[in-house]
């Protein structure tokens, strides 16, 4: 990579790192979870150590939070409000406590205690007190400069007004965090996110009295500008503030050692599900100030401390209810409900179970204490329980041998392949006469690898179904809309709008028409071998005799799953009426032969980003249509890169590097001779 490269990334990095200080500091709006801010951040810090060219004013090393918002007086503090360090393992904390060691001239043998106050994930704030009297609160702001709320953090009940202790400083800054009770938030998770932004969003409001309103708490740790204060260690300090009313963590601990500090660290883990306020980690403070301001700082922050954070995709939880949901295919999948918590930045509150089995393997009961894991998108999943905590009259989960939504007798099928029987349990009614397996039908029906019909989502398709619209696929294309225009919500023109994307969609072809019907084993690679095997949809429809299952086994890609999957959903009367019915209301195109001679041969393509209406499934069949191929990733192998809007920048940058041609939305029709 050369040198402007790596520069144009470096700065591409630093503009996003501000964007996101800005949202989270200024508007109270985090656009990523705090795992992937962590992970930019220190992106960069490992840019700037590789490339000594790399500077800049705004990067992390260099500032702290974000500018103060206009919407209030700012003022300066009067000892900045610095950042910390993150450590993740136990290595981190091994060369963090070496650094001090070789700081300090000491060797293994000299002692340090530290002071392990949990990380309440609050809004940082700064007291100044005069003669034991509340002058002024600012808010962190850059560190140097914060937003004078001094009005709003005087509504805190938390917050001395008055300090009458004869050993209390004659001025100091007294720094901690500002938060919501977990118990609190429920009554305003409606109008906030999560509770950290539930307080930040009460501390920006510009009339006091509404600040009032809002039950928020203030727990002190820190100072910052300091006269006359007369205490030698943290803890000290720590009790004093007690002793001077405010309110400290009960977690806090002293603690001499690195293998201490992890026992430690892992036990608060396992109470955060049990509080009822969210932390994200451990702060460790050297205990001795005299070492602290030996140690001094490092650019933003202080060689004394560090913040060990904990996993951003793990969190525990107590299990409230296990819930089955029943699946398109009628797969009956056990899904967890916890006490929500905070994980990476997300608030979650389900969790999959995934099957019978592995509840029975892990021993997954209601009211246990779980191990919560997620892991990027993946739907967060239970990895462990912890029986200790269990109750005694704790009872093992029953799975239903029954649907839940039907009553129908649940089975595992025994799979021909492996020659073992299923993990998963299904619902064994046919066609639609399950009514979870239908509402999941006619939303895969509506999906955009199918029919994808604009206005007609997921929340759309249960409203109509509760409302008797819709029961069948085919209803969807007769719908009464006099009845849709009287509805909350809806008016003539989304009515007129609705009618129009339905009518647009009467039109398609048969591969997407053979995958909208939600044949179990039948996704869209294998709707496309079918379509080119039958080439016309009378053919496939018309599928009876044993010698056209049997023709099928030719198919390369399709196999005996697959036809037995076929065979069962054609046995069946009500899928038969729906595929008749749907002929009726719907012009469905032969498959397209494919040659060798179109205007896309032996071209591949790759599309990042979201493309203007058209999906990519479209653009997939289209380069099909005319010889060409789509291939997954970026490689030697390709040949052109469709970019549309937020493209994968990773992408980008490795097909530029490849000399691989970047081509817009536009670009790509005209290669087709079709204008965008």
């Amino acid at each position: 990579m050369n040198k402007k490269l790596i520069q144009k990334e470096y700065k591409e990095k630093i503009n996003a790192l501000n964007k996101f200080n800005k949202y989270y500091y200024d508007k109270s709006e985090p656009l990523v979870s705090d795992s992937k801010y962590d992970e930019l951040k220190n992106e960069l810090l490992l840019l700037e150590q590789k490339y000594t060219f790399l500077k800049s004013k705004k990067s992390p090393s260099n500032i702290v939070g974000h500018k103060p918002s206009k919407n209030f007086k700012k003022a300066f503090h009067r000892a900045p409000m610095l950042s910390l360090v993150n450590a993740f393992t136990e290595d981190d904390l091994i060369n963090f406590e070496k650094k001090i060691f070789n700081f300090l001239s000491e060797d293994k043998n000299f002692k340090i205690f530290y002071s392990a106050e949990p990380k309440i994930d609050g809004i940082s704030a700064s007291l100044s007190y005069k003669n034991g009297k509340l002058e002024q609160g600012l808010s962190r702001g850059d560190g140097k400069e914060g937003e004078d709320i001094t009005l709003n953090l005087s509504t805190i009940n938390d917050i001395p007004k008055k300090i009458i202790s004869k050993d209390f400083p004659k001025e100091i800054d007294i720094r901690g965090e500002v938060f919501i009770k977990n118990s609190d938030f429920e009554n305003l998770k409606d109008k906030f996110a999560n509770p950290r932004n539930a307080a930040s969003g009460s501390l920006r409001q510009k009339n006091p009295e509404d600040t009032k309103k809002i039950p928020l708490n203030f727990i002190a740790y820190t100072y910052g500008f300091e006269k006359g204060l007369n205490i030698k260690s943290q803890s000290d300090f720590l009790e004093k503030l007690n002793e001077w009313g405010f309110k400290t963590n009960s977690l806090n601990k002293l603690i001499s050692g690195v293998k201490n500090l992890i026992l430690n660290y892992n036990e608060i883990e396992k109470q955060r599900a049990n509080l009822d306020f969210d932390i994200d980690g451990i702060v460790y403070k050297i205990n001795d100030f005299d070492l602290q301001k030996r140690l001094g700082n490092i650019a933003n922050a202080p060689r004394w401390a560090i913040a060990h954070k904990f996993s951003s995709s793990k969190g525990i939880s107590k299990i409230l209810d296990i819930d089955i949901q029943v699946g398109r295919t009628g797969a009956l999948t056990p899904v967890a409900k916890i006490k929500p918590i905070n994980i990476g930045g997300v608030i979650v509150s389900n969790a999959t179970l995934h099957n019978e089995d592995e509840i029975n393997r892990k021993d997954i009961r209601i009211g246990d204490t779980a191990i919560i894991e997620r892991a990027g998108d993946v739907i967060p999943h239970i990895l462990s329980v912890d029986k200790q905590k269990r109750s005694k009259n704790s009872k093992k989960f029953i799975f239903p041998k029954n649907c839940p939504s039907c009553g129908s007798e649940t089975i595992k099928e025994f799979n021909k392949v492996t020659k073992k029987v299923d993990a998963v349990r299904r619902c064994s009614s046919e066609g639609y006469y399950c009514d979870k397996i239908s509402i999941e039908k006619l939303k895969h029906f509506v999906s955009k690898e199918a029919f994808n019909i604009d206005g007609l989502g997921k929340k759309i398709v249960e409203n109509f179904w509760k409302l008797k619209l819709i029961k069948y696929p085919q209803d969807i294309f007769n719908l009464d809309f006099s009845k849709i225009k009287n509805l909350e919500g809806w008016g003539k023109l989304s009515v007129q709008n609705l009618k129009y994307s339905i009518d647009q969609k009467k039109n398609i072809s048969l591969e997407r028409f053979i995958y909208s019907l939600g044949i179990r084993h039948i996704g869209l690679e294998n709707a496309k071998l079918l379509s080119k095997h039958f080439v016309s949809f009378s053919k496939f429809k018309n599928l009876s005799k044993q010698i056209d299952f049997e023709d099928m086994l030719n198919i390369d890609g399709i196999g005996e799953t697959q036809v037995s999957s076929i065979k069962s959903f054609f046995s069946n009367k009500t899928n038969k009426k729906v595929v008749n019915e749907l002929e009726n209301a719907l012009l469905i195109k032969d498959a397209v032969q494919n040659s060798d001679d179109g205007l896309l041969n032996n071209k591949t393509f790759l599309v990042t980003g979201k493309l203007n209406g058209i999906s990519r499934a479209e653009v997939k069949s289209l380069i099909e249509e005319n010889s060409g191929k789509t291939i997954s990733s970026v490689s030697k192998k390709l040949n052109f890169l469709i970019v549309g809007e937020k493209p994968t920048k990773k992408k980008v940058d490795y097909a530029k590097q490849l000399k691989i041609k970047v081509i817009n939305q536009a670009e790509f029709l005209k290669m087709l001779n079709k204008s965008s």
